[in-house]
């Protein structure tokens, strides 16, 4: 399986960055994982919230316009279909059988351009909660791990 990660902004915090790397660490021997982080772009006078989130979608686009002709985009999106952990195992799994790379796009700390939620394939939700940007990488990385276990049938979700 492969997965590209498309964000937009560093991850700052230590504590963050270590969860981020153990579960890349683990989902070494089963996913080629690449991660793609663009320069977030910060409000001023002269450049609105909105603005920023153009500006960054149309560097996301860039990325999936490169080679997604056969790929699916799944952006996090506050607004996006919610899943339990069993059916994204079986979201995944889809793509697992196809061999084909998923694009899962996190946005900035404004969200999301609307001509990026118009591109994905899936918005995506984790909850109805808003969380930092930053949260959501380590979620997603947890969620695909638990995905990726499940449906290899290791022990690492208890249901």
């Amino acid at each position: 399986m492969k997965i590209r990660i498309i964000q937009v902004g560093k991850t700052k915090d230590s504590y963050m960055k270590e969860g981020i790397e153990e579960f890349i660490k683990r989902l070494n021997p089963y996913v080629k994982l690449e991660i793609v982080t663009l320069k977030e772009v910060m409000a001023s006078k002269a450049f609105t919230k909105e603005h920023c989130k153009e500006f960054e979608g149309e560097e996301i686009l860039k990325i999936l316009e490169k080679d997604a002709q056969h790929e699916s985009i799944i952006a996090l999106d506050e607004h996006g279909k919610e899943f339990t952990s069993i059916e994204f195992s079986k979201f995944l799994g889809k793509f697992f059988d196809h061999g084909e790379r998923i694009n899962f796009v996190i946005g900035g700390p404004y969200g999301l351009a609307e001509n990026v939620r118009r591109k994905a394939t899936v918005l995506c939700a984790f909850s109805r909660m808003t969380f930092t940007h930053q949260m959501v990488r380590l979620f997603l990385l947890e969620q695909i791990y638990r995905g990726v276990s499940i449906i290899k049938g290791k022990e690492y979700h208890n249901e």
